[in-house]
Formats: C-alpha cells, sequence, structure tokens
C-alpha cells in the first residue's frame, strides 16, 4: 500500500495489519477477530468496513497493482524527456515499493490465487500494463535491445526487487537508504547487462 501523508485511515489501518497478518501466517490462518485486535476493534467491527477477508485480499492485491501502475504512469507523464532518469526514477518508484509493502509482495507471492477469477483478471491487466511500460523506457535507454528481451530483463528486475521479503528482518539490514542504494545499483547493472546482447 502506499503511504499517504496525514493520519490513516481506519480501513487503511485495517488493511495494513491484514497483510502484516496474511503474511506472516497465510490468509488460512488468520481470523477476523485477530486483525480487529490488530487495529483495537471487534472482529465483527470489521464487517463495518469490509464484506470479510476475502474481501480485504481483494483490494490489498488489486490495489497495490492498481497503485504501482498509477504510480508509474505518473513517473512517465513528470519526465523530462531523459529516459535515463525516467529508468532511474522507474526503479526508485518499484524500491519503494519493494522496501516498504514487504507483506504485499509475500501476499501476492502465496495469495493469488484464492482471489475470485475477476478479482485475479484485474490484477494480471495491472501487472501486464506496469511491464509494458517499464519496456517501453528500456528499450529507450537500450535501443538495441529487441522487444522479448526487454520484457525478460523487467521481470527479472523485479524478480530482483521483489525479493525484499528475503532479506531477513527489517533490523538486520544495512539501513533503507543502503538497502536501496544497493537495489538500484543492481537494478541498473541488470539492464545494462542485459543491454549488451
Amino acid at each position: 500500500m502506499v503511504t499517504r501523508t496525514g493520519a490513516p485511515t481506519r480501513r487503511e489501518q485495517i488493511l495494513k495489519e491484514a497483510a502484516r497478518l496474511f503474511a506472516e501466517r497465510g490468509f488460512h490462518g488468520v481470523g477476523v477477530d485477530e486483525i480487529g485486535a490488530a487495529v483495537g476493534i471487534s472482529g465483527p467491527g470489521l464487517y463495518r468496513h469490509f464484506s470479510g477477508k476475502d474481501a480485504m485480499l481483494a483490494e490489498l492485491l488489486v490495489g497495490i497493482s492498481g497503485q504501482l501502475l498509477t504510480g508509474g504512469r505518473r513517473r512517465v507523464s513528470e519526465a523530462s524527456g531523459n529516459p535515463d532518469a525516467l529508468l532511474d526514477s522507474l526503479i526508485e518508484g518499484h524500491i519503494d515499493f519493494a522496501l516498504d509493502d514487504r507483506p504485499l509482495i509475500t501476499l501476492h507471492d502465496r495469495e493469488l490465487d484464492r482471489l475470485r477469477e475477476s478479482d485475479r483478471k484485474l490484477v494480471r491487466q495491472f501487472q501486464r500494463q506496469y511491464v509494458e511500460l517499464w519496456v517501453e523506457v528500456v528499450r529507450e535507454v537500450y535501443p538495441g535491445l529487441s522487444e522479448p528481451s526487454a520484457r525478460s530483463a523487467v521481470h527479472s528486475v523485479f524478480g530482483l526487487l521483489n525479493s525484499t521479503p528475503h532479506l531477513g528482518r527489517a533490523g538486520t539490514l544495512p539501513g533503507r537508504g543502503a538497502t536501496a542504494g544497493l537495489l538500484h545499483r543492481m537494478a541498473r547493472g541488470a539492464f545494462a547487462a542485459a543491454g549488451t546482447d
């Protein structure tokens, strides 16, 4: 979830705690009462905000896919015409997600198949559009890279950046800035290696 300025709404608090708990113990390992307790309301009180756990999961996974796409489009629209700077901006935006919303990566990997078919299709649609946005930028930076190679490179870089849940607990990392810098250098290195085909 992209963080907002100002205090989070009750709905945002519920989603954040649901994501954390689902990532830690799995969708079926968490009850509505536990999610409610994590935000200081009764389990049944959650039904004022969501129809159930399935609705929370759908909002989390569809929501983050939509937010990544919207953020990517915003970065493209704000770009100054420098493809290198735009690629750096896209990488920075994805690193922010990968470091700040680590539970959502775990949740996507483990629980995407639990979504209703219509929600799963929407997630995949947003993801395809997000990938294609990156492919276009990567091919501007590395014009000799074929479209299939650029797409493979983008997916590979996403795999690298989305590995953050496996880096260890937040306290064991070298610090957010250092980790972000390392991920950025590795992503640019991967694209540069692909561009030498």
